[in-house]
């Protein structure tokens, strides 16, 4: 299983371990967004800590998955996939520290963008590359770690910023050294657990229901441009290129 779970002293600890990238299958998103829920649920927790062990802390879908799938069944579970995992980071009743590490992409952005704290290792690179692949998604989430117009650049581009960008927009609260990074937020986590469980639950939930983007609905909406691009044959072509490792030739 490429997620586990352990929980000491009040912190739940997730791990994403997929080698070689940390890109997720439709069963995997599916499985993360479980592992959150459940963790959330236990009074015991007092706050989760996400993160990933391996190279990256995660690149987002299975491509390979998806173009070896016939028809449309993998693309149908990566999105549901996606959406229940991101939801899940929201919907965690605890708050959820994130910790990544080396880059953040796609899907990534996703699961940071709902987290409460997000600590990030120095030279980390936080980007969408979907437009490179024929989709698009998670600006729902990349626009709560940089404003509008840096989220449109880095939309249209694909390219990735340094995590010292978004550190500076205050969307990242450290950037440490690497061998730094599963101590900073487990230190983060640790003051959150010294205070009431209930209180803090409450503050979650009453945050969540201040924000003035519903995340859900939005990205719901942006699933549905993903739809239309794969329906019109862009997006596997953009795919086959990326797993041929060649440039994309595209018709339209």
């Amino acid at each position: 299983m490429p997620i586990t779970c352990s929980i000491n002293n009040g912190i739940a600890d997730v791990v994403m371990a997929n080698p070689p990238v940390n890109a997720l299958t439709v069963a995997g998103w599916f499985e993360l967004a479980e592992v959150i829920l459940e963790a959330g649920r236990n009074p015991e927790v007092g706050a989760l800590v996400l993160r990933a062990e391996g190279k990256g802390f995660n690149a987002g879908v299975d491509i390979k998955e998806m173009q070896n799938t016939e028809g449309f069944d993998a693309l149908l579970g990566a999105n549901r996939g996606c959406y229940a995992a991101f939801a899940a980071v929201y919907e965690c009743e605890v708050p959820v520290i994130a910790a990544v590490q080396d880059f953040c992409l796609g899907g990534g952005i996703g699961l940071v963008g709902n987290a409460d704290v997000i600590v990030a290792a120095e030279g980390t690179r936080f980007g969408l590359p979907e437009v490179n692949q024929g989709a698009l998604g998670a600006a729902t989430h990349l626009s709560r770690l940089v404003p509008p117009h840096k989220m449109r650049e880095m939309v249209y581009t694909a390219e990735p910023v340094d995590a010292s960008v978004l550190h500076a927009f205050g969307s990242v609260a450290r950037v440490v050294p690497k061998e730094e990074l599963v101590g900073a937020a487990m230190e983060i986590a640790e003051k959150i657990c010294t205070k009431s469980r209930f209180v803090i639950r409450r503050a979650k939930e009453c945050l969540n229901a201040i924000d003035p983007v519903d995340v859900k609905r939005s990205y719901r909406f942006e699933q549905g441009f993903t739809f239309e691009l794969n329906l019109s044959g862009v997006s596997d072509e953009a795919r086959d290129a990326f797993v041929a490792k060649t440039d994309a030739n595209f018709s339209k």
